[in-house]
This record gives structure tokens, sequence and C-alpha cells, in this order.
């Protein structure tokens, strides 16, 4: 068994391991499992309210019960991604950055990623001890990925169809094409690509770039579910795939439930995901994450089951 090289031909292929800072994250010997991303909003009005953790003592405690519960990235945000009140770079900082540094000291093994469109937060992050930087607003300030890479930190490299930051879309359309949907995908393979090789080009190592076709940012709901569907495509683009699906829109329409009922949803998602291929998922629910994704990696026999006693003893 090895995650690197399934041979039965029916499991589609995982997209490229995720390397930072030197490290393959996700395995462990011969068993690789996708990695799970923890949510945790330096913020007062994102939009599921569980995640979000103002308070600094309260904040780091969620820091390490994400560790704890098989977290192996905690993605730290300072700002709200839509509609909501101002935010300035220096209030973005203050937000996130000391909390970047009591990380690193409280949970050395927790990698941290921030999740920021800014280059001068990115730089302070850096500076504190971030080891990614999840860029969700695909590139709207050029320097974020210098920033990166000129620190061969990793990068999330997304795709938003041209929306900027903190904007909803609205009657957002994409190119024909030959059954009417791959208009999407296809402008999505290209940005993702696209903005993937610059960041190899501005320093960060191959292995750090993710790429994230960013479900609900400039797309609705039919938008994300197809992206869903192709899961298996942009798990084929040379880079490691990231999955933001928890909770988001896509999943409440799909079912007509609000953010704090679309656990189900969100794990529904994540499960086909998994097989189709993704690396890494950015959760509000670690635990239920972490183990659905086991489960998965075990079917894909990428990992083993944990305790395979039945019918031995």
């Amino acid at each position: 068994m090895d995650g690197s090289d399934v041979l039965d031909p029916t499991v589609p292929q995982a997209s490229a391991p995720l390397v930072l800072r030197g490290r393959e994250v996700g395995r462990a010997g011969r068993a690789v499992r996708p990695v799970v991303m923890a949510v945790l909003n330096r913020t007062t009005d994102s939009f599921y309210a569980p995640a979000r953790v103002p308070d600094d003592a309260a904040a780091l405690d969620a820091a390490e019960r994400a560790f704890e519960a098989g977290a192996e990235i905690l993605d730290v945000g300072g700002v709200r991604a839509g509609n909501g009140s101002p935010v300035d770079e220096a209030e973005e900082i203050r937000r996130v950055v000391p909390f970047v540094a009591a990380v690193r000291r409280a949970v050395p093994d927790l990698l941290v990623s921030v999740d920021t469109w800014r280059a001068g937060v990115a730089r302070a992050a850096i500076d504190a001890g971030a080891d990614l930087i999840n860029d969700t607003w695909a590139g709207h300030d050029p320097g974020l990925v210098e920033v990166a890479g000129a620190a061969g930190v990793g990068v999330v490299c997304s795709h938003t169809g041209g929306a900027t930051p903190r904007t909803d879309p609205y009657r957002v359309e994409y190119g024909p094409s030959a059954d009417g949907r791959d208009g999407l995908l296809a402008d999505v393979v290209a940005t993702l690509l696209a903005a993937a090789e610059r960041a190899v080009e501005c320093g960060v190592p191959r292995a750090s770039v993710l790429v994230d076709p960013t479900h609900d940012f400039g797309k609705n709901t039919w938008h994300s579910l197809h992206l869903l569907r192709r899961t298996g495509t942009l798990a084929g683009l040379g880079f490691p795939l990231l999955m933001a699906l928890s909770r988001k829109d896509f999943v409440g329409e799909t079912l007509d439930l609000p953010p704090e009922e679309r656990l189900e949803g969100t794990l529904g998602a994540t499960a086909v995901a998994a097989w189709l291929g993704a690396r890494v998922f950015r959760t509000h629910d670690v635990a239920a994450t972490r183990r659905v994704l086991d489960l998965v990696a075990a079917v894909r026999d990428e990992a083993p089951p944990a305790a395979a006693l039945r019918g031995l003893g």
C-alpha cells in the first residue's frame, strides 16, 4: 500500500502531495491520508458563528483542540470573506499576527496558514511563523505571491472569476462549452495553472503550491456543484488540491439549510471530493472531517483501518 501509487485502476488518482517546510503533510510511513485544515477566524462577523474566536485565550485553546482532533494545518483569518465592516491592513495584522506567533510557540507541530489577500499581512504573518498563505482572492494583490516566494513558504492559488475581495457573486456567467457548463471548468483550470506557475516562478516550492477552485467565490450553487463533480480533473493539474467546502452556501442552498445545519451536507461533499483525489480539506468541523477522510483513505487503499480485528480473533 502506497498512497503515491494507487494500483487499482478504478480508484481515481490523488492530487500531488503537499510539502510545507520540507514536510510531506498527511504521510505517516506508507500511509497517506487527506489533510485537515481547521478554520479559526479572529473576527466577530464570520458567517458561521462557532468559528468566530476573537478572544486570544479562547483562540489558542481552539487551536490546541483542533490539533488534538486531527488537524495538521490551522487556517487563521482576520477578515470576513463576504460583505461586512471595513477592516484595514493594520487591524488585520493586529488580529492575526500575534496569534500566529502564539500558536507557533504553543503547538509547534501544527502548521499555520493565514487567510489574507494583502501582501503586507502575509509578510508580517510569515515573520511571525506562518507556513502557508491562503490567498482566497486570486492574486488581487500581485505582491502577495512574491512575498511567499521570497520566504519559501506555501501559497494557495484560488479562482474567483474576477471578483474582488469581500464581494458576493451576481448573475455570474462563464463561456460556453460542449455541455454548456465546462466553460466554468476551463476558466478555473486556466486560472489555477497560470497562478500556480507564477508562484513557482516567484520562488514558492512546487509541492507547496496548492490550487483551490474556491467554491462560492464568483460562483452560484450550480457552478460549485459542477466543480465538485469535476474534482478528478482538478486533482490532475499537478499540484496539491485544496477543497474549502465547509458549510458553504452551495451546500446550504442544495439542502435548503442554514450554516448551523450544513454538517451532513459538507461531509457528503467531502467524501465525494476525497474519493476523486482532493488532498486538503478546509473545515470548521475537524473531528468529523478527520473521520470521513480516514474512511475514504482506507477505501482508496492509501491507509489501513485503525483496528482491523473482525474475524481474526
